[in-house]
């Protein structure tokens, strides 16, 4: 019995069904005692109208005549009459002989009229003659003013019963008729003043659930009219907040998944409580595997743990570089600040991190780079100063040796000059400073072209150059910048390739893009010096290098200007055999 309507309406039928029941009795028992009451009247009006029609002194004489006057006027009257007189003797009776009937003489009614005087006796017992209850009526029969003998009348209360019990069969049936009428009424009531609550209570129960889009539909009137409108209101308000705070959540979600930097929140226990895509990347591990961590449970960092200890402590922000070793080496810049609740009360730590590690890197870079130019530099201005000392000193009296000196000193400006040069152009380069002048030319025409530039330094070492069999191949470049990659890498192979060695140009054509291969049978590169050959001032062979005029920028220079081609470039070699440049290009720059 949870619904509300079913304990209103239950509740209901119980008060009506105790009223009714109530009312019932008061109107069976009123019914009862009206209708006795009736019938006691109606008893005593044919008593005494009996008493006023009989000539009681003269039937007495005669009693066989009075007999036979009852028998014969009352046999069909329902009524049981009996005379009697002063002594109780029955003198006649409607039912039965009187000349068998016991005396009278101690029956209530009869001695109520005889010894009390009293214009009507009345009694209800069982009949001795007949043997069911009866309600008995006297009244005295007056002759001349005195009373000489009794009329009494008498009724079965049977029949009374009989007729009482239909009675309230139809009082029954009108209270039962009644009761379903207002059950019936009362239940669509009870429908109707608890569809708005019950309405509301669901809908009130969806707000728990989060469905912020449920509304009170009802009709309703008066309070619950207010009742309904207060939860749809409410809902709306809901409706919106939770919108609003979700549009907030996805802002801040969107800030903190794009962000660059690591965010970690950390709650008052030291638990990780929220991190980002950033910070995940970080430390290698998914959020599900972070979240609910202890922070150096998840971090295994004593650093970055003491830094965050420290934010705890000291109730303030806390910055510091901290390395990390798992699941990369990685430089990490801290940001630590505790945040506080309205009552000043720590509630945790906001960790940021953001990974400086290619700054530190290119700082290195950079730092290596300045060292190593510097280097560079100092070389041939050394070589440079140092024979113009010599010749100041009076070497230049010896025409011989001026020019021997002079020479020199023009060879390492130039050497400077390229150094220099190539400096500014892999500055140019990497700063995206050299716009490209792309056009369609034939790639095998700008090798033949590059390699001529060569031959004197092909020849002087008696090398093999096999050039492409391609006849035209046609593609989009900048024809500068194609003749600069090639004529790096053929002047790499130039330097590190011996005396009567093999240098092949290939190029193999596809759909959409090309190899340029550049392939020597030189010195080669170890796997140690591989991976660092397109670094800056990196040579494999110093000593050779330096001797061939090199600046240790060519392959520099090379992948960078591949790159800004939209080509890749990669490498292959094995020492003492030969090494290969493999060059793809696209033959269509997209813009």
């Amino acid at each position: 019995m949870n619904k509300l309507w079913i304990r209103i309406t239950f509740t209901f039928l119980t008060l009506l069904a105790v009223v009714l029941l109530t009312i019932g009795l008061f109107i069976a028992d009123l019914v009862k005692n009206t209708y006795m009451d009736m019938t006691r009247t109606q008893l005593a009006q044919d008593a005494k109208l009996l008493s006023k029609t009989m000539n009681i002194e003269k039937l007495s004489k005669k009693p066989g005549l009075l007999q036979e006057k009852i028998a014969h006027n009352y046999s069909t009257y329902e009524p049981r009459v009996t005379i009697i007189n002063l002594n109780g003797k029955v003198l006649a009776d409607s039912y039965k002989d009187p000349t068998k009937m016991e005396n009278h003489a101690n029956r209530p009614e009869f001695r109520e009229v005889v010894d009390q005087h009293l214009s009507r006796g009345e009694s209800i017992r069982p009949s001795k003659t007949l043997g069911y209850s009866m309600l008995y009526v006297a009244h005295p029969l007056k002759y001349h003013g005195k009373t000489v003998a009794v009329v009494r009348i008498a009724i079965s209360l049977e029949k009374i019963e009989t007729v009482l019990r239909r009675l309230w069969i139809s009082l029954a049936c009108a209270l039962l008729i009644a009761f379903v009428i207002a059950a019936i009424i009362g239940f669509r009531i009870a429908k109707r003043f608890t569809r708005p609550i019950e309405a509301s209570i669901e809908v009130s129960t969806r707000l728990m659930e989060k469905d912020y889009d449920s509304r009170v539909h009802v009709k309703a009137s008066g309070e619950l009219k207010q009742l309904t409108g207060a939860i749809n209101d409410l809902a709306e308000n809901l409706k919106q907040q939770m919108d609003e705070i979700k549009e907030n959540q996805q802002r801040l979600t969107a800030v903190l998944e794009n962000m660059v930097s690591g965010v970690m929140l950390i709650d008052a226990t030291a638990q990780i409580v929220l991190v980002n895509r950033a910070m995940e990347k970080l430390t290698g591990m998914t959020s599900a595997q972070l979240i609910g961590k202890r922070h150096i449970e998840a971090w295994k960092n004593f650093g970055l743990s003491q830094l965050i200890d420290y934010a705890f402590h000291d109730r303030k922000s806390m910055h510091d570089e901290v390395h990390l070793y798992y699941p990369t080496e990685r430089i990490l810049d801290a940001h630590v600040a505790p945040y506080l609740d309205d009552k000043g009360s720590i509630k945790g730590i906001v960790t940021v991190l953001h990974d400086i590690t290619d700054i530190r890197r290119l700082e290195k870079i950079r730092s290596e780079f300045v060292a190593n130019v510097s280097h560079e530099l100092k070389t041939p201005i050394t070589s440079i100063k140092g024979f113009a000392e010599t010749l100041l000193d009076g070497a230049i009296q010896d025409e011989e040796t001026c020019q021997s000196f002079l020479k020199i000193i023009y060879d390492e400006s130039d050497r400077l000059h390229r150094l220099i040069s190539d400096i500014l152009d892999l500055s140019k380069i990497e700063q995206h400073r050299i716009p490209l002048k792309v056009h369609s030319l034939d790639l095998i025409q700008v090798i033949h072209e590059t390699i001529a530039t060569t031959q004197e330094r092909i020849q002087a070492k008696q090398l093999t150059v096999l050039l492409p069999t391609q006849h035209e191949v046609m593609m989009e470049a900048d024809k500068d910048r194609l003749q600069q990659i090639i004529l790096n890498l053929v002047t790499n192979a130039i330097a590190y390739t011996p005396e009567k060695g093999l240098i092949q140009i290939e190029v193999q054509e596809r759909t959409s893009d090309l190899d340029l291969i550049v392939r020597d049978t030189g010195i080669g590169i170890s796997e140690t010096d591989l991976p660092r050959i397109f670094e800056r001032f990196y040579r494999v062979d110093k000593a050779r290098s330096r001797q061939s005029g090199g600046t240790g920028l060519g392959l520099a220079i090379v992948k960078h200007l591949v790159e800004s081609s939209q080509g890749k470039i990669a490498v292959q070699s094995e020492e003492g055999k030969g090494t290969t440049f493999t060059i793809t290009l696209p033959k269509k720059q997209k813009v």
